[in-house]
């Protein structure tokens, strides 16, 4: 019988490469990119560092929107908000409470601001809190035992500028608060250079800094500051 010849079979020649991970630590990407840190320790010190970022955001953001009502003229009771009244009572220089906590703020004629009292022996404090607030343009008449009448006048050019140029310092300095939650946290976790947390955490300072800057740059849009 004629020998039966089996076709050769091609021979698959598989190469081998050793995979070229981008990743530059043990973790991936952070909570920003969607994707979970691998250390548990970098995911706490990533959530602390974005907290902390985004309450100093807040409260620039609040600072800001006082600044921009009183370069816009309009008088409302928040013009008052910064005012903290010395509660009695209380330990001297420790304990202070809000102004709406003893007394309402009004508005009269578009233009003044009245300041009533929920009790005639509060008058006295509340003149002082208002005196220490050290506000620009803020000066009280004593209207009666009870009442505070405050005349707010339209803020001039110069008066916008001054108020922008305040803004602009607060920016500066949270920037500066942005920057050292990040260097505090970059130093507790002991990153190796070129980490992939390191650039997640400039990554996440980079973003509240450019919040930052719209917020100003809002504030310089509304009063027409330069």
């Amino acid at each position: 019988m004629p020998s039966t010849i089996s076709p050769s079979r091609p021979t698959s020649h598989v190469r081998c490469y050793a995979s070229k991970s981008k990743a530059k630590s043990t973790a991936d990407m952070v909570p920003g990119s969607k994707q979970a840190l691998t250390s548990e320790a970098s995911r706490l010190e990533y959530g602390k560092a974005e907290t902390k970022m985004s309450a100093a955001v807040e409260w620039y953001r609040k600072e800001v929107a006082g600044l921009e009502t009183r370069a816009s003229g309009r008088v409302t009771p928040a013009l008052l908000s910064p005012v903290r009244i010395e509660l009695p009572g209380k330990e001297k220089g420790k304990d202070f409470g809000k102004l709406e906590d003893v007394a309402t703020v009004g508005v009269r004629e578009g233009s003044t601001l009245v300041v009533t009292v929920f009790e005639e022996h509060n008058l006295k404090v509340v003149e002082q809190a208002l005196y220490a607030a050290k506000l620009p343009n803020i000066v009280p008449q004593r209207q009666d035992s009870r009442t505070i009448k405050i005349p707010i006048p339209r803020p001039t050019v110069e008066a916008r500028n001054a108020l922008t140029a305040t803004a602009q310092r607060m920016a500066e300095d949270t920037r500066v608060q942005l920057r050292k939650i990040q260097q505090a946290s970059v130093k507790k976790g002991d990153y190796k250079k070129h980490s992939v947390e390191l650039e997640e955490f400039q990554k996440l300072t980079d973003k509240n800094v450019a919040e930052i800057d719209k917020i100003l740059a809002r504030m310089k849009k509304s009063t027409g500051a330069r």
